[in-house]
């Protein structure tokens, strides 16, 4: 019986493990596995979770600026069409002055003159009312190339570069030029 003791306590002086020491290593070692195994389960579980949340944040936010775009569409739609009905409604009085105007048939110049004065003075208002004001520079005025076109330069006992006489007045609408105004310059001396 020490024979079978003395291999034993040699290997334990030699340094290698017992069978029972290798069967708990080995235990140990699976256990480890399973541990991390399981941590890395749980750190997928984790991160499928947190990219499905991702993931439908992203379709929200998207649908989300897609009906923005919609709506801004829409809005952009019907501004221009009611801009428009609103541009004709205030258009319309003027069309039933031209049209009492010429219903008359025994009117007389003067009435004539007073009718399209009046419908000239509605025109005009509706005009403003949408925005669309007149470019007329006195004479005298600093040339804008902005809002006048030159037709000519003339001399002229004024300072060069001034408007001298208005041909065909401009008009704005909302700040930006709709026509300029045609203006004779005066020609520097």
């Amino acid at each position: 019986m020490s024979e079978n003791k003395q291999p034993e306590q040699n290997s334990h002086l030699t340094g290698a493990p017992s069978p029972e020491e290798l069967e708990a290593a080995q235990a140990a070692n699976e256990y480890d596995a399973m541990n991390t195994e399981n941590e890395a389960q749980a750190q997928l579980a984790i991160l499928q979770a947190k990219n499905t949340e991702l993931s439908d944040n992203y379709l929200r936010a998207k649908a989300e600026a897609e009906n923005a775009r919609r709506r801004a569409d829409d809005e952009i739609s019907k501004a221009r069409k009611f801009a428009l009905e609103s541009f004709a409604e205030s258009l319309l009085p003027v069309l039933d002055s031209f049209e009492a105007g010429l219903a008359l048939k025994e009117a007389t110049q003067e009435q004539l003159r007073e009718g399209s004065e009046a419908t000239l003075k509605q025109l005009k208002s509706a005009l403003e009312r949408n925005k669309v004001i007149e470019i007329n520079p006195a004479a005298g005025a600093k040339f804008d190339p902005h809002q006048h076109q030159a037709i000519s330069m003339v001399p002229a006992a004024q300072e060069a570069n001034t408007v001298v006489t208005v041909l065909q007045k401009g008009y704005l609408i909302a700040e930006r030029v709709l026509r300029p105004a045609l203006v004779t310059v005066a020609a520097s001396q």
